[in-house]
């Protein structure tokens, strides 16, 4: 394993995320949420199949199909989709900084399924991270819920970081035996199918989306970018423990936070600077040490 390449993929990603969010507001009022995330999938899936083919057409065994798929389904679709419920009940900000408790409940369920070892290191590596984005977003976080119902918004960006911190924990073996590029090919085809899906409400099969010329470019860059991402984020999985890759995600809300004051005007303050410093020391303090396997780990 390469442990430093891992983690330097993680961060990466980390970073686009944060450009695709920024990317999204360009045209998130274009087409339904659903809609939107299908097309980004869509194009994701079309950037890795013709890698997948060529490295290995089919590699999977049959008892690993079903398990990948799931993953997938998982990973980017109901992720998603849970995303959409939080942002229907409440501030964006407060659901950011809600998913940002990503890596903690990452790290508590490798602890659990004897994946990783805790490390005291670690744990507050992963606070101080969250305390970080929590700066960064300001006091938008404190902003009163949309609805009445707020409670359903954070219990669903509490199930969508839940969701893909499980993910991120499971994918391991099945990276261990197959091509990186082909998991993510078959993980994100599952997704693409039950987003389509999903979408079908939204009127996805009858009419396009109004896309704009600059929307049409956001998607195809939000689309080819989530593609390299996913690849990279796997890459990472494979060679670094899942608690140290999923708290490199605190670089996506930094980042659209500075992408937005850059692209779009959203001039920051002195807090996102705060927990930017806060973001990067606790990357720094997670990377320092790589912490030893648990006895008995898969």
């Amino acid at each position: 394993m390469n442990r430093r390449a891992g983690l330097v993929a993680a961060a990466v990603t980390g970073i686009q995320v944060g450009l695709g969010i920024v990317a999204t507001r360009f045209v998130v009022d274009q087409a339904g949420p659903v809609s939107l995330a299908f097309f980004r999938y869509a194009l994701a899936f079309l950037c890795l199949l013709p890698v997948a083919l060529k490295i290995a057409p089919w590699p999977f065994a049959r008892r690993d199909v079903i398990p990948v798929i799931l993953l997938g389904i998982v990973q980017c679709g109901l992720v998603i989709v849970f995303l959409n419920i939080a942002l229907q009940y409440i501030p964006s900000a407060r659901a950011s900084l809600i998913f940002a408790t990503f890596p903690l409940l990452t790290m508590v369920l490798s602890v659990v399924f004897g994946k990783e070892a805790f490390s005291a290191r670690v744990a507050f590596a992963v606070i101080v991270t969250i305390i970080g984005v929590g700066l960064a977003l300001g006091e938008k976080v404190t902003e009163a819920a949309v609805v009445d119902e707020g409670w359903i918004g954070e219990l669903a960006a509490f199930a969508a970081a839940l969701s893909g911190a499980a993910c991120s924990i499971f994918y391991r073996p099945y990276l261990m035996r197959y091509p990186t590029v082909s998991v993510g090919s078959l993980a994100m085809l599952a997704s693409v199918i039950f987003l389509a899906a999903a979408a079908v409400p939204e009127g996805l099969f009858e009419t396009l989306p109004a896309f704009t010329d600059i929307g049409w470019l956001a998607v195809i860059f939000i689309g080819v970018g989530s593609g390299a991402s996913y690849f990279l984020w796997l890459y990472a999985l494979s060679n670094a423990g899942a608690t140290e890759v999923t708290i490199y995600l605190g670089l996506s809300p930094v980042t659209a936070a500075l992408g937005g004051a850059v692209l779009l005007g959203e001039i920051p303050g002195t807090a996102t600077f705060a927990g930017l410093v806060l973001v990067l020391a606790g990357l720094w303090l997670a990377s320092r040490q790589q912490p030893p396997p648990a006895t008995g780990a898969a």
